[in-house]
């Protein structure tokens, strides 16, 4: 118990928490402790019996069962293995921005699920990070089953084939890489390449309920990967930070 204590506390701080609560709700959920009808997004429920924590529990919650289940955990090893990589590489140090992105996703996801009757979220979520992860990181080979080799920027339409293969739909993988898709160029495209303005601002008390931990100013200074030295590309002062993204070894022994 030890080992899964101390690799519990070794996750970054945000990830750790939207982790825990990603195995924590649907646990509530499958034990029947909450009726799961309670933690879906419906909008009747949100707009008229005030019941405000249908964004947050949506975003968290998925039914495990024998048909799901596979689905579940390959999504929360993408939340394990995608959130880490931004908040321990582009966000390094700076927790209020990571915070910031994750909510910006999460409030643009709940729009759209209210619009198109999403009743669970978790999967936008999370492809949205894995979606900013690739563009921050869009020249990095990655590898996937079958020994299949391809650039991150293609990543997250590739695992849109592949949870539509294993789950049969990929409305929320197109969400989530659509939202994430906003947010990257909102952020980094349309000021840093194309020289317009900066659109998003990270709000002040975040840094203040999440500091950031190295000097510096606040908010970002990271380009996308495309604008970096090919050398830094290849995680030459990185070391072994970018193994996930080098090589996707889900399904490999």
């Amino acid at each position: 118990m030890s080992d899964i204590g101390d690799w519990f506390k070794g996750i970054p701080f945000v990830t750790r928490y939207w982790f825990a609560g990603s195995i924590a709700v649907p646990l509530i959920g499958r034990l029947g402790l909450i009726n799961p009808m309670y933690l879906v997004l419906w909008p009747e429920a949100f707009f008229y019996k005030f019941q405000i924590w249908r964004p947050v529990s949506s975003a968290l919650y998925f039914p495990v069962g024998p048909g799901t289940g596979f689905l579940y955990l390959v999504n929360l090893y993408f939340l394990y293995q995608y959130s880490s990589r931004l908040e321990t590489g582009a966000f390094d140090g700076r927790p209020a921005d990571y915070v910031f992105m994750l909510l910006f996703n999460w409030i643009c996801i709940v729009i759209t699920g209210l619009i198109m009757d999403m009743q669970l979220l978790m999967i936008p979520l999370i492809m949205s990070v894995l979606y900013a992860w690739a563009q921050l990181n869009r020249d990095t080979i990655v590898s996937f089953w079958f020994g299949t080799r391809f650039k991150a920027c293609y990543l997250p339409w590739v695992i849109l084939g592949f949870n539509y293969i294993i789950g049969g739909s990929f409305v929320n993988e197109l969400i989530g890489n659509l939202v994430g898709h906003l947010y990257f160029f909102l952020m980094f495209k349309y000021p840093m390449d194309l020289g317009g303005r900066t659109l998003l601002y990270t709000p002040q008390f975040l840094y203040s309920l999440f500091p950031s931990r190295r000097g510096g100013v606040s908010g970002f200074g990271v380009p996308p990967s495309s604008r970096r030295p090919a050398a830094q590309e290849q995680g030459g002062g990185g070391g072994g930070r970018h193994n996930w993204g080098q090589g996707f070894q889900l399904g490999d022994d």
